[in-house]
Parts: C-alpha cells; structure tokens; sequence
C-alpha cells in the first residue's frame, strides 16, 4: 500500500512568549524568556516561585464566558490555538466534508487545577459532596479534542494522546498515519497543558525536577549549561492542520512543510529518569528517519528535548552522537524550552512549530542562558547557543521524552 503524503497547512500558538504563532515566531528569534514569578496563585511558600505562564490572555476575547467556565484552562488554550490554526489554514468549512476532518489532541496532565480545586473545596466543606457538576468533563484529559470537534463539527476520528510529555508528539503521529493510511483528509492536531498551579509546582518539587533559581527565573532554564538545575514549569498550547498533500493543492492551501514521518520508542528504564546512555532517544530518532526513509546525513536541525534536568540533557546529547556520528557536529540543535519552560504535553506540538517554522524562515531559534560548558557534554556540538543562526534548514525533528519512559520523534522537511 502505497501511503499518501501529509502537509502542514496550518498553525496556532498560544505560549508564555507569544499569544500567536507570529509573536511566539519573534519571541523565539530574539531570544526571549518567558519565566517570571508566578502570578496564577500565591507560590510565596513554594521551593519554585517562577513559572514560564501565558500572559495578557484574556478568555473572554476568545470564548463565551458561560462556555468558558465550562472549560479548564488547558481546554481554553487548546481553544484559542485550534482557532488560529483553523483560520490559518483557510480550510472553507461550508464544504469541506467534515466526516473526513477529525481532531488527536495530546495532554500530559489535562485539568489539573480543576481537579485540585474540587478537591479542596469538597475537604473544606463540611463533607457534604458539593461538586460542579461540569467537574468531570473539566478535567478529563480528552475533551480538549471534543470541544474543538464539537466548534467546529469535524466528525472524523477524535481522540487524546497520553503519554507525558510526549503526548502532543504521539497526536501528531497519529494524526499523520490517520491521513496516510486514507482514514482522513485533515486532522487537528496539538496538544495544551496547564499546571501551573499549587498541585503541579508542589507535586514537580517534590521530585525536585523544578529549578529553584528564584532570583533569577530568567535565567532558569538553561539547557546544557553546567549550572542547571532542573527545568522551569511552562503553559500553553501549540496546533497543527495536517491535510493530505492532495487535498491540498487541490483548493491551492498554503504549505508550511511536509510531515516527513514520526518515531516511537521506549527506554524501559525508570518512571522519570531517562537511560543514562540515551538508548530511548537514540532508537526514536533511527525509528523516525526510518519512516521518513531518510539518513542520518539528511537532518539539518534538531529541537531537543532539552528540559534543563542534569540527567536529562547528557542522555540526549548522547544519543545524537550516536545516530548522527560525524554528522552531529554539522546539525543545528537547539532548545526552544531554554524561552518557552517545558509546556509538559504541549511541549512537544509547540517545538513542531518552531522546527516547521525554522525550515520555512531558513532561521534555527538559539538555546538562550547558556554560560558554563558542561564537560559531560560534547562541547563541539552547535546547541545555537543564545543568538539564532541563519541556515537553509530542508530537514528538522523534533524530540520529546516523557515520565514512564515514552519517547516520540517527529520530521518535518521542506516541501520538494
């Protein structure tokens, strides 16, 4: 069976350095953090008090305010970013067969604050279970892709991805092998995280992932760098139309880039630590190039998954050389969560972004905060350290890594 070809068509991005894929885009380029103190709660008693949050977002501007009550706030985000992509992407939705139009949503967590605040009102009151009755369907990880079908009434194949920090990334894989194996004609895909909250600061304390630099959250997220001491906690949500490559030159859509192919792998290692020789990441980058039918000679660009952790980045970094061998010290790599934090389940959707983003604008965004070498760290490596780089980018991937071990790797190449 001969597979068809899947583009992307369209993009959304709401981030804590820019509330449309443009401002993300400028934020990226110029090297913006996003982190500051944390505004959502009082973190005055937490080990981490800075967070890398959504700013100036406003739901009433996007949504009702009766639906949006509705809503999680990660519901919300994935709202706002599906509602650029769509109109990005220019889809006519008066005729377009809707039956062949379905949404795979990732969320790592999903209404982690709604949960949390159920919970604390029902231990405050007087036992008496008083729950909002929109509770459940607040909090479940798949109504984001519900929310966005039922807007838009996409009834093709809707469902969410879970698998961490991979989820977003396992959505989108989905989401292409859905149009290739001609189940559908375009997807929604993505994903939205939002747990900035007490629960998931103290919870991510507790396993001591967080950075503690609270006196100076800009400089927090430093991946690669010596000093680093865990990542910072980001918010958010990043959309992708993917559309059969067909389909859309047939009603003369803009492409932003072929979806090259997607990899999966496991490193049946540890809940939350990553092998330490980079196993996981080294066979879900050979299991991508594989789909993509491409060699390792091919990539230009990575986006790393790069979280900032001590262990986390020398296992990454690792495996590159491994996959790549000689060809490692020619590639761009970078990390995009050195601005944004780690977007946790979106992360992986936001970082497609700005892989798609770096082939079309022939630009790869730097790891910003990078003072100290890290000698366990091949310093040879180009990490684009804090100034983006000029390059003709025909060959991108993208890497995300999650809690239990899941690993996901999707390319992204410029359209022939």
């Amino acid at each position: 069976m001969e597979l068809k070809r899947v583009v992307v068509t369209g993009l959304g991005a709401l981030t804590p350095i820019g509330n449309t894929v443009d401002e993300y885009w400028n934020g990226l380029v110029n090297g913006v953090s996003g982190a500051a103190p944390i505004t959502h709660f009082d973190a005055s008693k937490f080990k981490t008090r800075f967070a890398c949050e959504v700013k100036n977002f406003d739901v009433k501007q996007f949504i009702d305010r009766k639906e949006a009550r509705k809503m999680d706030r990660f519901t919300q985000y994935a709202m706002v970013a599906a509602d650029e992509a769509v109109l990005d992407s220019h889809l006519d939705l008066e005729t377009i067969d809707k039956d062949r139009v379905g949404v795979i949503w990732g969320a790592g967590i999903g209404g982690l604050e709604t949960f949390q605040n159920e919970v604390i009102n029902y231990a405050n009151g007087d036992g008496t279970p008083r729950f909002n009755p929109f509770f459940i369907p607040k909090m479940i990880a798949d109504i984001a892709p519900g929310q966005i079908s039922i807007k838009y009434g996409f009834r093709g194949p809707n469902f969410a991805t879970v698998s961490a920090c991979a989820s977003s990334s396992n959505a989108i894989i989905d989401a292409l092998n859905y149009i290739r194996l001609g189940y559908a004609d375009v997807m929604v895909s993505g994903g939205s995280e939002a747990t900035v909250a007490p629960a998931g600061i103290g919870g991510f304390n507790a396993l001591q992932a967080l950075s503690t630099r609270n006196d100076d959250p800009k400089t927090a997220s430093r991946p690669f760098d010596k000093d680093r001491d865990g990542f910072v906690s980001g918010e958010g949500a990043g959309a992708l139309i993917l559309e059969e490559y067909e389909h859309a030159i047939a009603r003369g859509a803009k492409i932003y880039a072929e979806v090259g192919g997607g990899g999966l792998s496991a490193d049946a290692h540890h809940i939350t630590a990553p092998h330490p020789e980079g196993l996981g990441a080294k066979n879900v980058m050979l299991n991508c190039l594989k789909d993509a039918g491409l060699k390792p000679e091919d990539v230009d660009a990575i986006n790393m998954h790069g979280t900032s952790t001590p262990l986390g980045d020398i296992a990454e970094s690792k495996a590159i050389l491994d996959v790549f061998g000689e060809h490692a010290y020619t590639i761009n790599i970078n990390s995009t969560k050195s601005m944004t934090g780690h977007l946790l389940g979106a992360a992986g959707a936001v970082e497609a972004i700005a892989s798609i983003l770096a082939i079309k604008n022939g630009i790869v965004p730097p790891t910003i905060n990078h003072f100290t070498d890290d000698d366990r760290i091949d310093s040879k490596l180009n990490f684009t350290f804090n100034k983006a780089q000029k390059r003709n980018v025909k060959v991108a991937m993208s890497n995300t890594f999650g809690f239990g071990g899941h690993n996901a790797c999707v390319l992204f190449k410029k359209l022939d």
